[in-house]
């Protein structure tokens, strides 16, 4: 029987059967979903999102058996905001990354993204990346500094995005439309800048819509709610 062997992070698991796990792997060979027997033992303290794995599978088809789960390094703790943003990370990933694509620069950027989070880094600007860098290697991505005619975006232009062609110069302000200084400064990742931040989540929001089909994000609906709850 056919064994693979990859580092890895768990992005989700729910009960299968009696005390099996059903979990969605994150390797640099792709999302991979494999059944995680005695979840309630050893393995199963280890199969809980940002942790860093050692994971081998066994089995050739698309749903696979965990053969050996090891942690791989310090586990990234992550609280409050940090957690929830980290939770929309993985479930960005399980809904736009295909099944046993690889995508190591996704998985990389991943890595680096939740260390980050650990570490109390500022969200917006590690969340607007990593959605960029996700988009990109998909093979959504689009030029920030030129239009999609090809020529340079001006500072004081006004633009929209087409998600299926990129950034369409406009005549007027209109709702949903984007200043070129913003844009600018987005293609820099000048975070510092005026309105970037707030820029980038718009255009970020507007570039994945097209990609989740419609159905809503359960952990930005999470994240919201926090944030409204009174402190």
């Amino acid at each position: 029987m056919q064994t693979s062997a990859c580092t890895a992070f768990v992005l989700h698991s729910r009960a299968y059967k009696e005390s099996s796990a059903l979990v969605d792997f994150l390797t640099p060979q792709g999302r991979l979903r494999a059944v995680l027997r005695n979840a309630r033992g050893r393995s199963g303290t280890l199969a809980r999102p940002f942790v860093p794995l050692d994971l081998e599978l066994r089995g050739r088809g698309e749903l696979k058996n965990v053969a050996r789960l090891e942690s791989a390094g310090i586990p990234n703790l992550l609280s409050g905001e940090a957690l929830f943003s980290g939770l929309y990370l993985n479930e960005l990933l399980i809904r736009l990354l295909p099944a046993e694509d690889p995508h190591p620069a996704v998985f990389e950027h991943y890595d680096l993204t939740v260390q980050a989070l650990a570490l109390g880094r500022p969200l917006e600007p590690l969340l607007r990346a990593f959605e960029w860098r996700l988009l990109d290697e998909l093979g959504y991505g689009f030029a920030l500094d030129r239009d999609l005619q090809g020529q340079p975006v001006a500072a004081d232009g006004l633009y929209r995005l087409r998600s299926d062609a990129g950034l369409e110069p406009v005549g007027q302000f209109q709702p949903g439309v984007f200043h070129g200084a913003d844009l600018l400064a987005l293609a820099n990742a000048d975070w510092s800048a005026p309105g970037a931040l707030a820029a980038a989540k718009r255009l970020m929001r507007q570039a994945l819509a097209p990609h989740l089909g419609g159905r809503p994000l359960v952990s930005r609906e999470l994240f919201m709610t926090l944030k409204e709850t009174p402190k």
